[in-house]
């Protein structure tokens, strides 16, 4: 969900995330729109406004999760909690390929890729591009 925060907390959440969207890892810079803060647990599902659940997010992976805290795994069928940012490795769940692609390496991995629609066609042959620049991740 789109979050209103202070200027203080936007800046605490862009420097730690380092200017790249924290689930697809897409730079800020690389961006036509501004990435946008999101509730990791939305607010629905007693998610605070404390910086521990806020994460920068590019508005492709944003506007996929909306405020889905789970998904099924793709592999397992099974129902699975989405990647937490705050709590989880990226590259423990996740893995980029030379092509661009991003695969899910645990079922959370799997279901947020699919989830977020990380692999849709567009948004590989962008990292790909960025990749060959230099630029990605």
């Amino acid at each position: 969900s789109l979050v209103k925060v202070s200027d203080d907390a936007r800046e605490l959440v862009e420097r730690r995330a380092r200017g790249a969207c924290e689930y697809c890892l897409f730079p800020q810079v690389a961006s036509v729109l501004p990435h946008q803060i999101d509730h990791i647990i939305g607010r629905q599902h007693r998610g605070s406004d404390d910086v521990n659940n806020l994460c920068l997010c590019c508005i492709r992976c944003n506007l996929k999760k909306g405020p889905n805290i789970a998904s099924v795994d793709p592999q397992t069928g099974l129902v699975v909690g989405l990647y937490h940012p705050r709590r989880h490795s990226w590259r423990e769940h996740f893995v980029i390929v030379a092509n661009g692609l991003i695969n899910g390496l645990t079922p959370e991995g799997r279901a947020t890729v699919e989830l977020l629609e990380m692999n849709d066609e567009d948004r590989v042959r962008l990292r790909a591009q960025l990749m060959r620049r230099g630029q990605y991740p």
